[in-house]
């Protein structure tokens, strides 16, 4: 290979980074929130490095990154990621009847690994009540060695997950306990965690919004593929409704599956470049253990 062939590449897929969602995925939505009876609920959005094109419509947010590179010019503008944020939702979202979830831009513009928070109370559940982030670059390192995507299908024309809603109070607890798992399981490097957060997720998906998994539309039938997976390795998960990427959590090899870099901030903020957190309790500050938490607390606040 030339030394110089990834200059043409990068120019072409651009610099503003995809966007991963692992564990508690739909929580960002404020038509599942207001049914979570024990709020705040969580996910986790990972940025991540734009070293490859991802298929359309398969749930790593490039539509939501097309609007950015048009907007912006291809460039994250050096302004607060919650600006940014808010900016990227309002032009997405402008005359939508089914809004993108406020996820979708967040992780586009945060780096690190970033668990939101979502309270159905705050904000009416659009945006998150706090935003905990972790920039550790041991901690990258580590999920990009225990990470695995493998390209399945992307979701077809026509197709819609929202056909069947059964949001039923305890599994909505479930799906924001999922994320708060996978954020803990992360910044612990537990990969056996890590794992079950994301076949947690699943679970939830498949109870609370059925045509995720299952529709007339889809060709293949994702749920053989992801159980065959869940079996073999320590966990995993689709990246959107109706297929996408599966991503696999697992400490050897996957064959057929490429690796993700995690792109991180690369130093610290100065005091007074962020605002304070909300003052809500903090879901998993009873089992951070000093070390990972030193490393990785980040607060946002939206």
């Amino acid at each position: 290979m030339k030394s110089n062939a990834a200059a043409p590449v990068a120019r072409l897929l651009g610099s503003i980074p995809h966007r991963l969602q692992l564990a508690g995925g739909w929580i960002d939505q404020p038509f599942v929130s207001q049914h979570n009876p024990r709020p705040p609920g969580s996910m986790v959005v990972v940025q991540i490095q734009p070293d490859f094109r991802p298929m359309d419509r398969s749930g790593i947010a490039s539509g939501t990154r097309a609007i950015a590179m048009k907007i912006w010019k291809g460039r994250l503008p050096a302004r607060p990621p919650e600006e940014l944020a808010r900016e990227l939702y309002e032009v997405e979202n402008k005359g939508k009847a089914e809004p993108s979830g406020s996820q979708d831009m967040i992780g586009l513009v945060y780096p690190g690994v970033n668990r939101l928070d979502y309270d159905f109370k705050v904000q009416g559940g659009v945006f998150p009540s706090h935003i905990e982030s972790c920039n550790g670059a041991h901690v990258a390192r580590w999920l990009n060695r225990v990470l695995y995507l493998i390209p399945v299908e992307p979701r077809p024309d026509g197709y819609s997950p929202l056909g069947i809603k059964n949001l039923d109070p305890k599994w909505v607890a479930r799906l924001g306990r999922s994320g708060q798992d996978c954020y803990r399981a992360i910044v612990s490097m537990d990969a056996k965690a890590l794992g079950a957060s994301l076949n947690l997720t699943m679970k939830c998906w498949e109870t609370l919004l059925p045509h995720v998994v299952r529709h007339p539309l889809l060709r293949l039938d994702l749920m053989p593929l992801l159980k065959a997976y869940q079996r073999q390795y320590l966990g995993a998960m689709y990246s959107g409704c109706g297929g996408g990427y599966l991503i696999v959590v697992s400490n050897q090899p996957v064959p057929a599956a490429f690796k993700i870099t995690v792109r991180f901030a690369s130093k610290e903020p100065r005091s007074g470049d962020r605002k304070p957190p909300l003052a809500l309790p903090r879901p998993d500050s009873a089992s951070e253990t000093p070390n990972s938490a030193a490393r990785c607390r980040a607060p946002y606040r939206f």
